[in-house]
Protein backbone atom coordinates (compact mmCIF):
# COMPACT_ATOMS: atom_id res chain seq x y z
CA UNK A 1 0.00 0.00 0.00
CA UNK A 2 0.97 3.02 -1.43
CA UNK A 3 1.27 6.40 1.89
CA UNK A 4 -1.17 8.29 -0.20
CA UNK A 5 -3.46 5.06 -0.52
CA UNK A 6 -2.98 4.67 3.16
CA UNK A 7 -3.38 8.53 4.21
CA UNK A 8 -7.01 8.30 2.52
CA UNK A 9 -7.70 5.65 5.12
CA UNK A 10 -6.92 7.51 7.90
CA UNK A 11 -9.39 9.52 10.02
CA UNK A 12 -6.81 12.44 11.56
CA UNK A 13 -7.92 12.48 15.20
CA UNK A 14 -7.66 15.22 18.26
CA UNK A 15 -10.13 14.83 20.80
CA UNK A 16 -8.04 16.30 23.77
CA UNK A 17 -9.86 17.99 26.30
CA UNK A 18 -7.26 20.32 26.50
CA UNK A 19 -7.54 21.15 22.77
CA UNK A 20 -7.09 24.53 21.41
CA UNK A 21 -8.26 26.68 18.37
CA UNK A 22 -4.81 26.53 17.36
CA UNK A 23 -4.49 22.88 17.12
CA UNK A 24 -6.95 22.66 15.12
CA UNK A 25 -6.18 24.91 12.63
CA UNK A 26 -3.19 22.79 12.94
CA UNK A 27 -4.79 19.37 12.43
CA UNK A 28 -6.60 20.55 9.42
CA UNK A 29 -3.85 21.76 7.44
CA UNK A 30 -1.88 18.65 8.24
CA UNK A 31 -5.00 16.35 6.57
CA UNK A 32 -5.19 18.74 3.54
CA UNK A 33 -1.35 18.52 3.07
CA UNK A 34 -1.44 15.01 3.76
CA UNK A 35 -4.55 13.61 1.86
CA UNK A 36 -6.26 12.09 5.16
CA UNK A 37 -9.51 10.98 4.62
CA UNK A 38 -10.94 13.48 7.46
CA UNK A 39 -10.90 14.80 10.36
CA UNK A 40 -12.17 13.58 13.93
CA UNK A 41 -13.03 16.24 16.28
CA UNK A 42 -14.96 17.07 19.27
CA UNK A 43 -18.53 19.03 18.95
CA UNK A 44 -17.03 22.16 19.77
CA UNK A 45 -14.36 22.28 17.10
CA UNK A 46 -16.82 21.04 14.14
CA UNK A 47 -17.62 24.01 12.85
CA UNK A 48 -13.68 25.19 13.04
CA UNK A 49 -12.60 22.07 10.96
CA UNK A 50 -15.44 22.33 8.43
CA UNK A 51 -14.67 26.39 7.51
CA UNK A 52 -11.27 25.18 7.51
CA UNK A 53 -11.84 22.02 4.96
CA UNK A 54 -14.54 23.58 2.91
CA UNK A 55 -12.69 23.65 -0.01
CA UNK A 56 -10.44 20.72 0.47
CA UNK A 57 -11.79 16.70 -0.03
CA UNK A 58 -10.95 15.98 3.58
CA UNK A 59 -14.26 15.20 5.55
CA UNK A 60 -14.84 16.56 8.76
CA UNK A 61 -16.17 14.10 11.56
CA UNK A 62 -17.83 14.65 14.75
CA UNK A 63 -17.72 12.65 18.17
CA UNK A 64 -21.42 11.95 19.79
CA UNK A 65 -21.16 10.94 23.51
CA UNK A 66 -17.43 9.96 23.70
CA UNK A 67 -15.65 9.07 25.79
CA UNK A 68 -18.55 6.81 27.89
CA UNK A 69 -21.29 6.64 25.52
CA UNK A 70 -24.05 7.02 28.46
CA UNK A 71 -25.92 9.70 27.12
CA UNK A 72 -29.69 9.44 26.53
CA UNK A 73 -31.05 9.05 23.31
CA UNK A 74 -32.39 12.26 23.23
CA UNK A 75 -29.27 13.39 23.69
CA UNK A 76 -27.21 11.52 21.65
CA UNK A 77 -30.02 12.62 19.13
CA UNK A 78 -29.34 16.29 19.48
CA UNK A 79 -25.76 16.13 19.78
CA UNK A 80 -25.56 14.08 16.52
CA UNK A 81 -28.22 16.96 14.72
CA UNK A 82 -25.96 19.72 16.44
CA UNK A 83 -22.48 18.62 14.90
CA UNK A 84 -24.32 18.19 11.52
CA UNK A 85 -25.57 21.29 11.25
CA UNK A 86 -22.14 22.87 12.32
CA UNK A 87 -20.39 21.21 9.03
CA UNK A 88 -19.90 17.36 10.18
CA UNK A 89 -20.13 14.95 7.03
CA UNK A 90 -19.80 11.71 9.61
CA UNK A 91 -20.65 10.95 12.88
CA UNK A 92 -18.55 8.92 15.34
CA UNK A 93 -21.36 7.46 18.27
CA UNK A 94 -20.25 5.98 21.45
CA UNK A 95 -22.62 3.30 21.98
CA UNK A 96 -24.46 2.48 25.48
CA UNK A 97 -22.02 0.29 26.90
CA UNK A 98 -24.65 -1.02 29.64
CA UNK A 99 -27.21 -2.10 26.92
CA UNK A 100 -24.05 -3.95 25.30
CA UNK A 101 -23.22 -5.43 28.43
CA UNK A 102 -27.15 -6.33 29.65
CA UNK A 103 -28.22 -7.60 26.28
CA UNK A 104 -30.39 -5.26 25.96
CA UNK A 105 -31.22 -5.40 22.08
CA UNK A 106 -34.52 -3.09 22.54
CA UNK A 107 -32.83 -0.63 23.65
CA UNK A 108 -29.54 -0.38 21.70
CA UNK A 109 -31.84 -1.23 18.15
CA UNK A 110 -33.83 1.86 19.29
CA UNK A 111 -31.05 4.40 20.18
CA UNK A 112 -28.54 3.40 16.87
CA UNK A 113 -31.69 3.59 14.92
CA UNK A 114 -33.04 7.16 16.38
CA UNK A 115 -29.01 8.57 15.81
CA UNK A 116 -29.36 6.70 11.96
CA UNK A 117 -32.35 8.30 10.90
CA UNK A 118 -31.01 11.59 11.68
CA UNK A 119 -27.88 10.93 9.53
CA UNK A 120 -29.85 9.56 7.07
CA UNK A 121 -32.33 12.55 6.69
CA UNK A 122 -29.57 14.60 5.63
CA UNK A 123 -28.92 15.62 2.13
CA UNK A 124 -26.41 13.98 1.17
CA UNK A 125 -26.55 11.48 3.95
CA UNK A 126 -24.25 11.70 6.50
CA UNK A 127 -21.88 8.38 7.78
CA UNK A 128 -22.34 7.08 10.99
CA UNK A 129 -19.93 4.92 13.08
CA UNK A 130 -21.00 3.11 15.71
CA UNK A 131 -18.11 3.03 18.76
CA UNK A 132 -18.86 -0.66 21.10
CA UNK A 133 -15.53 -0.73 22.97
CA UNK A 134 -14.27 -3.97 21.84
CA UNK A 135 -11.23 -3.75 24.45
CA UNK A 136 -13.93 -3.92 27.24
CA UNK A 137 -16.29 -6.37 26.53
CA UNK A 138 -16.22 -10.17 26.34
CA UNK A 139 -16.45 -12.37 22.86
CA UNK A 140 -20.20 -12.66 22.93
CA UNK A 141 -20.82 -8.95 24.37
CA UNK A 142 -18.75 -8.16 21.04
CA UNK A 143 -20.73 -10.28 18.59
CA UNK A 144 -24.05 -9.19 20.46
CA UNK A 145 -22.70 -5.36 19.72
CA UNK A 146 -22.16 -6.17 16.03
CA UNK A 147 -25.27 -7.88 15.23
CA UNK A 148 -27.71 -5.66 17.00
CA UNK A 149 -25.38 -2.34 14.44
CA UNK A 150 -25.40 -5.10 11.26
CA UNK A 151 -29.48 -5.42 11.65
CA UNK A 152 -29.76 -1.10 12.58
CA UNK A 153 -27.82 -1.15 9.23
CA UNK A 154 -24.91 1.64 10.55
CA UNK A 155 -22.74 2.53 8.12
CA UNK A 156 -19.71 1.09 10.20
CA UNK A 157 -18.73 -0.23 13.05
CA UNK A 158 -15.56 0.95 14.98
CA UNK A 159 -13.63 -0.79 17.91
CA UNK A 160 -12.74 2.06 20.65
CA UNK A 161 -12.73 5.56 21.68
CA UNK A 162 -9.24 5.74 22.54
CA UNK A 163 -9.84 6.81 26.04
CA UNK A 164 -10.62 3.43 27.94
CA UNK A 165 -8.47 1.98 30.23
CA UNK A 166 -9.20 -1.61 28.62
CA UNK A 167 -7.35 -0.94 25.52
CA UNK A 168 -7.51 -0.31 21.97
CA UNK A 169 -7.77 -1.71 18.29
CA UNK A 170 -6.52 -5.62 17.75
CA UNK A 171 -6.35 -7.39 15.05
CA UNK A 172 -8.21 -10.29 16.59
CA UNK A 173 -11.35 -7.85 17.12
CA UNK A 174 -11.15 -6.57 13.63
CA UNK A 175 -11.51 -10.23 12.42
CA UNK A 176 -13.94 -10.80 14.41
CA UNK A 177 -16.65 -7.93 13.65
CA UNK A 178 -15.86 -8.29 10.22
CA UNK A 179 -17.37 -12.03 10.13
CA UNK A 180 -20.10 -10.90 12.38
CA UNK A 181 -20.67 -7.88 10.84
CA UNK A 182 -20.13 -8.16 6.82
CA UNK A 183 -22.35 -5.42 5.94
CA UNK A 184 -21.07 -3.06 8.20
CA UNK A 185 -17.80 -1.27 6.94
CA UNK A 186 -15.23 -1.65 10.05
CA UNK A 187 -12.93 1.49 11.49
CA UNK A 188 -9.89 0.52 14.10
CA UNK A 189 -9.22 3.15 16.30
CA UNK A 190 -7.28 2.84 19.61
CA UNK A 191 -3.54 2.68 20.05
CA UNK A 192 -2.74 2.72 16.55
CA UNK A 193 0.95 4.71 16.18
CA UNK A 194 2.89 2.64 13.70
CA UNK A 195 2.00 2.23 9.94
CA UNK A 196 2.88 -1.78 10.66
CA UNK A 197 -0.24 -1.63 12.99
CA UNK A 198 -2.48 0.51 10.43
CA UNK A 199 -1.77 -2.37 7.51
CA UNK A 200 -2.09 -5.10 9.92
CA UNK A 201 -6.30 -3.60 10.77
CA UNK A 202 -6.79 -2.76 7.15
CA UNK A 203 -5.32 -6.10 6.22
CA UNK A 204 -7.52 -7.79 9.07
CA UNK A 205 -10.58 -6.46 7.54
CA UNK A 206 -10.86 -2.76 8.29
CA UNK A 207 -11.73 -0.33 6.05
CA UNK A 208 -10.83 3.19 7.95
CA UNK A 209 -8.56 4.07 10.61
CA UNK A 210 -9.15 6.45 13.24
CA UNK A 211 -5.61 7.63 14.90
CA UNK A 212 -3.94 10.69 16.21
CA UNK A 213 -0.94 9.80 14.83
CA UNK A 214 -1.29 9.66 10.85
CA UNK A 215 1.66 11.83 10.59
CA UNK A 216 4.07 10.10 12.13
CA UNK A 217 2.31 6.79 10.42
CA UNK A 218 2.84 8.27 7.13
CA UNK A 219 6.25 9.58 7.04
CA UNK A 220 7.23 6.39 8.40
CA UNK A 221 5.89 4.55 5.69
CA UNK A 222 7.32 7.19 3.14
CA UNK A 223 10.76 6.16 4.78
CA UNK A 224 10.48 2.34 4.62
CA UNK A 225 10.04 2.91 0.62
CA UNK A 226 13.05 5.15 -0.04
Amino acid sequence: MTPTELADCIDHTLLSATTTEEQIEQLCEEAKRYGFYSVSVNPRWVGLAAEQLQTSKVKVGGVVSLPLGADSTKIKVAAAKDAIFAGADEIDMMADLAAIIEGDSKYLLNQLGEVLKVCRSMRPAVLLKVIIESAALTGEQKIFACEIAERCGVDFIKTSTGFHPAGGATVEDIKLMKETAANCKIKASGGIKTAKQALEMLEAGAQRIGTSSGVQIINELEAGQE
